[in-house]
């Protein structure tokens, strides 16, 4: 080969690497400016979280304070009875809702209050209440409390804390407790729920919080529990909600029903609306070992789409009385009967064969 055609090939490699590596330049600004604009949408969507967390911060710190006065509360009692011990008379109900408080510390002298009502204020604290010590109800709702901490209260039956912050549930320790609700707030697992401190409680309520399981509830005498709108994709630690009889797990992320167990011997109502459920024929049979299962609720699930599905549903649940919104009719449940007792003889008969075959061989 010459030395000029080695300068043309020369020339020729050098031209086709700088168009490749044009070409690859090109490339890569894209993808560089591709990758700026998704790191530009992300941090727009970081900015504009931080941002409505500091307005919300600033929303915060912008209530004025504005602590309950002797006035106020005098305006606000009502239902006189005995004391405690008998011997004169106190107001026992206190309602100070909706008035843009955030001190009600005034409440400490107030020692024979029984019912008090200090939703819809800006309430950060509420820990001056646990000397209310006769105190039967408590309501809480749309506060700004991050705990529900309280000194131990011998009487309170009912607490509802529903649309705070809270987001642990240590401290909930009230002997005679029997119906707790905590429905939206930020609460991401159950702990701190002593059953010894809880012996009375038998209704939980935690809708809409940011649940992703069951567990957590160790309470024996629990009888409802409420957990629907979470994002529960699991069920389990079960085994000890004895007297557990109404279960609500609508509006979850639950695709599959493991988790159920004979240990729920008392559990009658099931509601799994709006969940991920696909094949009732693969699911329902999960819950057969529940023997007090009376209603379960399906609708708004994928398997509720199947065909048969009412049926299905029947034959793995043959107690059942009622599905969604429809009790069953003695046709449904005599046709159900029918086909589980043929796929009964069906997998006998399936069975005995495979041992004949094996046999033979």
């Amino acid at each position: 080969m010459s030395d000029v055609e080695d300068d043309d090939l020369g020339l020729a490699e050098e031209e086709t690497q700088e168009e490749a590596g044009g070409e690859e330049g090109e490339a890569a600004e894209q993808e560089e400016a591709e990758n700026e604009n998704l790191d530009e949408d992300l941090g727009d969507e970081e900015e504009k979280e931080l941002g409505e967390e500091e307005e919300q911060k600033e929303e915060e710190q912008k209530v004025p304070e504005k602590p309950l006065t002797d006035e106020t509360v005098a305006e606000s009692l009502s239902l006189l009875c005995k004391t405690g011990d008998g011997l004169a008379h106190a107001y026992v109900r206190l309602d100070v809702h909706e008035k843009e408080l955030t001190n009600v510390s005034i409440l400490k002298s107030f020692i024979h209050l029984r019912y008090v009502d200090v939703s819809k204020n800006n309430l950060k604290d509420i820990s001056s209440l646990s000397a209310l010590t006769h105190m039967l109800t408590l309501k809480a709702d749309y506060n700004m409390l991050s705990c529900v901490k309280l000194e131990e209260m011998p009487f309170l039956q009912v607490a509802s804390f529903n649309f705070n912050k809270i987001n642990s549930l240590e401290g909930v320790s009230h002997p005679m407790l029997e119906h707790l609700c905590l429905n939206n707030n930020e609460i991401t697992e159950i702990t701190g729920l002593d059953e010894a401190k809880l012996a009375h409680l038998h209704t939980l309520e935690l809708r809409g919080n940011k649940l992703k399981t069951t567990g957590g509830v160790h309470l024996p005498n629990l009888k409802n529990l409420f957990m629907a709108a979470n994002t529960i994709d699991k069920i389990d630690d079960l085994d000890s909600l004895q007297s557990l009889t109404t279960f609500h797990l609508r509006d979850n992320q639950l695709e599959d029903l493991d988790g159920f167990t004979d240990k729920l011997k008392l559990l009658q109502y099931i509601n799994l609306r709006g969940n991920n459920v696909t094949s009732v024929k693969e699911q329902a049979p999960k819950m057969a070992c529940l023997p007090m299962l009376r209603a379960l609720v399906l609708f708004e699930n994928p398997a509720h789409e199947e065909d048969e599905y009412r049926l299905e549903v029947l034959i793995a649940l043959r107690k059942l009385e009622r599905l969604d919104k429809d009790e069953y009719s003695e046709e449904e449940r005599n046709e159900a009967e029918e086909i589980y007792e043929q796929r009964l003889k069906d997998d006998a008969e399936r069975e005995a064969s495979g041992e004949d075959q094996q046999n033979e061989d």
